[in-house]
């Protein structure tokens, strides 16, 4: 079983910024971290890391046929982009938005995701663990829970 792991704009300064908010470890960390535990889990995992939205729709679109699920943390644009939001809708693999800080103990533009109701689950404020959180729980589900 595929699953794409798709990380948005900024997460390339994992480790960098806002070590308070996001932790020290950076994206490689990530990558291997979830690629590792995917093969753990019996998954081949795909990791991807883009500053820009054009490039994160198109990834989703040719997702479709080569991936079972998908871990998307879409990062500033899962609050206003419904651009990615339809691409989603648009594409019938099961997504999980993921966040590493607490969005809704943050600023209050931060509590509202536009994807969230295109997303089969949310997962938030729980690190880094929360990409594992994410696979346990799609490597559970069958195409009959989706």
């Amino acid at each position: 079983m595929k699953i794409l792991v798709m990380n948005g704009p900024n997460l390339n300064l994992l480790g960098t910024r806002e070590p308070s908010v996001y932790g020290d470890l950076n994206i490689e960390h990530l990558e291997h971290m979830v690629i590792r535990y995917g093969s753990s889990l019996g998954l081949n995992v795909d990791c991807m890391q883009s500053n820009s939205e054009g490039e994160l729709i198109d990834c989703l679109h040719q997702a479709v046929n080569l991936y079972r699920g998908i871990i998307l943390n879409a990062g500033a644009y899962s609050h206003y982009s419904y651009a990615i939001r339809d691409a989603i809708s648009a594409i019938d693999i099961p997504v999980i938005e993921v966040h590493i800080s607490n969005i809704y103990a943050r600023e209050s533009f931060r509590s509202t995701s536009v994807i969230a109701p295109v997303c089969i689950g949310q997962i938030t404020g729980l690190g880094i663990e929360g990409y594992k959180l994410a696979l346990d729980y799609l490597i559970k589900i069958d195409d009959n829970d989706i």
